[in-house]
């Protein structure tokens, strides 16, 4: 098993390495990196490739670790009971797997993906310490232990939003995604838009990373909202013209509102490029 890119997904030669370091030292690949950067899509891509069916479990606020493990539902046993249902007599009835559950169960290898941990509680991770690192867990309703019939390919995500224990850090492969370079976001737009005329392009991308090394931006556009607009410029069929300063006055990307998502960040940037056209 060996992850050497896909025609969907474009991945840097250290990202390849990464994957495949995981693989062969079978721990969870911890994934993070700014919104955006095609964390969730590495999962999805890599899981493709290799052969195996995906399994995900998108982090809340609100998500808890047994979740992940399997939920017992006593409010519909308590409401069967009442209604006389022979079901009640198996609590296995009431079980309800989770994710991590339907992965150990599996009888073919499958791939995991836990999106965003670092929305979670702070224990969260902590909570999934021993399942992760011994494959196993205890369903005390049942009073079953569940082992893992294949190792998952696990991968995690965090947009590091918050810091993750260290006791977590030691068990996983970590990788950060880079911000990608010009020539990479060039590969990565050919391959969503083959079509597109190479001068708008060029100029799409200069304007692109010209509003993202702006000084002072709350919110960095990524590289989905860079696809959002190309999209959007070919769909309104803006010429290359129209990504170009004409004159001294301010030079407002056309559909900027899929680059730059709060007013903060837009005054900030008209303000700037104002200066900067005064200045020359």
């Amino acid at each position: 098993m060996k992850f050497q890119g896909s025609e969907q997904y474009v991945a840097t030669a250290d990202l390849m390495l990464a994957v495949n370091a995981a693989i062969t030292l079978k721990r969870p690949l911890l994934v993070k990196g700014e919104p955006g950067t095609g964390k969730t899509m590495l999962a999805e891509e890599v899981a493709q490739s290799v052969g195996l069916p995906l399994l995900q479990w998108h982090i809340k606020s609100t998500t808890k670790a047994q979740q992940g493990l399997y939920e017992y539902d006593a409010v519909s046993r308590l409401r069967d009971s009442q209604l006389g249902d022979e079901r009640v007599k198996d609590i296995h009835n009431y079980i309800i797997k989770g994710v991590l559950w339907q992965a150990f169960e599996s009888e073919t290898p499958v791939a995991l993906l836990i999106d965003e941990i670092d929305k979670a509680d702070i224990e969260f991770p902590n909570d999934l310490l021993r399942e992760l690192d011994r494959m196993e867990f205890y369903c005390y309703e049942t009073r079953q232990m569940i082992k893992a019939k294949h190792r998952p390919l696990v991968f995690i995500t965090s947009n590091n939003e918050k810091e993750l224990p260290d006791a977590f850090l030691r068990r996983c492969f970590f990788h950060y995604i880079k911000f990608p370079e010009a020539d990479t976001m060039q590969r990565i737009a050919d391959l969503h838009f083959p079509g597109l005329k190479k001068e708008l392009l060029a100029a799409a991308l200069k304007t692109f990373y010209d509003v993202r090394n702006l000084p002072g931006l709350k919110k960095k556009p990524s590289t989905s909202e860079l696809i959002d607009w190309l999209k959007l410029l070919l769909a309104e069929d803006i010429p290359v013209d129209a990504l170009k300063a004409q004159d001294e006055k301010v030079a407002i990307p056309p559909l900027v509102g899929a680059l730059l998502k709060n007013e903060q960040d837009l005054t900030l940037f008209e303000k700037l490029v104002f200066m900067q056209s005064r200045n020359r």
